[in-house]
């Protein structure tokens, strides 16, 4: 008589398979989700691609070349533990500010660009050894005794401007006005009206034409500095300008109507230097 087997032993551990399973699928849940909350769409997909292949060979994926490891080129690294990733390519760097130019090329571009308004006198173009003058004569961009830049001399100044803004030079905005005294409610003398109608320029170049504040000084010299007399109608007109100096790499050692670019020798000890009259500069 045969002895009857006895029952085979129940297996009280069938529910790990299940556990294992939805161990699993809940990984690659927050895997996925946590990939879909990063920027770089590139990487979200490296990681779903990961763990797909993870799932079809049976095996976990590896999450240390996607959350830790070394910081490479393609933005791995222990730095997407802390945050959502940065690439180092997404970092912009400071802005670099253009050398010193050569100007002798710009003042061949502004002569023929503008040589109607050289023609007619609005403005004159001269090279000195402290940089390329722009002056910009009264009558064609400002009303007398006023700062106020008209608007028909806009298009002038946007062609000087399209210019401008190319070269790396620094820029020095010098304004100038004749011997006659000028005393009205908003300026007191011609050193107020000087400067006024160089700041006026500032802001007409930085506001409308984008060049940047941090290239351009302010001078106002009132009447110090004429190219002209001062005892003729003509003369007076000439006098009154806004120069916009391209500033070469030694001009800020010159002050207008000096003639060497070398800046002058200090006085010995022994014998202080006399005072001068100079310009009322604002930064």
């Amino acid at each position: 008589m045969r002895k009857k087997k006895p029952p085979a032993h129940e297996n009280h551990e069938r529910w790990l398979v299940s556990y294992a399973d939805f161990i699993t699928l809940l990984f690659a849940f927050f895997v996925v989700m946590f990939a879909s909350s990063q920027a770089d769409k590139g990487r979200a997909k490296e990681v779903s691609e990961a763990v797909r292949k993870a799932l079809e060979d049976g095996k976990m994926p590896t999450i240390a070349a996607i959350l830790g490891g070394a910081v490479d080129d393609r933005g791995k690294g222990n730095d997407q533990l802390k945050g959502p990733a940065v690439k180092k390519r997404d970092i912009e760097e400071p802005s670099k500010k253009k050398p010193p130019s050569d100007l002798e090329p710009s003042l061949k571009v502004l002569t023929v660009e503008l040589q109607e308004e050289v023609r007619k006198g609005k403005l004159e173009l001269t090279l000195e050894p402290r940089g390329l003058v722009i002056s910009l004569k009264e009558a064609a961009f400002f009303a007398s005794g006023d700062d106020a830049i008209q608007p028909s001399s806009y298009p002038i100044i946007a062609k000087l401007a399209a210019v401008i803004v190319k070269l790396g030079n620094p820029l020095r905005l010098e304004g100038h006005t004749d011997s006659v005294p000028i005393n009205t409610a908003r300026f007191r003398s011609n050193w107020e009206l000087s400067a006024a109608r160089s700041i006026a320029m500032l802001e007409l170049l930085n506001t409308r034409f984008g060049i940047e504040r941090d290239r351009m000084a302010i001078v106002g010299y009132a009447d110090t500095v004429p190219v002209a007399s001062n005892d003729s109608d003509e003369g007076r007109a000439r006098n009154r300008r806004v120069d916009i100096v391209v500033v070469s790499p030694a001009g800020m050692r010159v002050e207008p109507g000096q003639n060497s670019a070398a800046p002058e020798p200090a006085p010995a000890p022994s014998a202080p230097a006399k005072p001068q009259k100079g310009p009322s500069e604002h930064a």
